[in-house]
């Protein structure tokens, strides 16, 4: 029996609706799942990554590192500071320069052209310039 026998012209519907709202759910799941942009520093003797909510601006950055008594080491990591926190709602990226010894990154609003040059500061926290254009 199909469903349309079983449910007459309801059974049509009903299977409309569903497909549609799979369909939005799937492609919500997708979009959420790409919320986050991650980049190497361009320092060759650094092995730090900096991940960035592309949608609110907000940076932070880990690490690997030494842990005595370990074998595996730990990952470190530093929370957004000073100019790193989320920002306005836009849509965010990050650019590295081709400079081999520097240990920030870019962060540049796409919808209006500002950008500031992100990095750890002391160890401790990233913190942004403030941005221009």
């Amino acid at each position: 029996m199909r469903l349309s026998q079983f449910f007459g012209g309801r059974g049509r519907r009903l299977l409309a609706a569903s497909l549609a709202l799979g369909s939005l759910l799937a492609t919500s799941a997708a979009l959420a799942a790409g919320n986050y942009e991650f980049l190497a520093a361009p320092q060759t003797d650094l092995n730090r990554v900096f991940r960035l909510d592309k949608a609110t601006g907000e940076i932070g950055a880990c690490q690997y590192g030494l842990k005595e008594g370990t074998a595996i080491g730990v990952t470190l990591c530093y929370p957004p500071g000073e100019g790193a926190k989320a920002g306005t709602f836009s849509e965010y990226a990050l650019v590295a320069s081709r400079h081999t010894g520097e240990g920030g990154v870019f962060r540049v609003d796409l919808r209006s052209g500002m950008m500031s040059i992100c990095f750890v500061l002391n160890e401790s926290s990233v913190v942004c310039t403030p941005q221009a254009k």
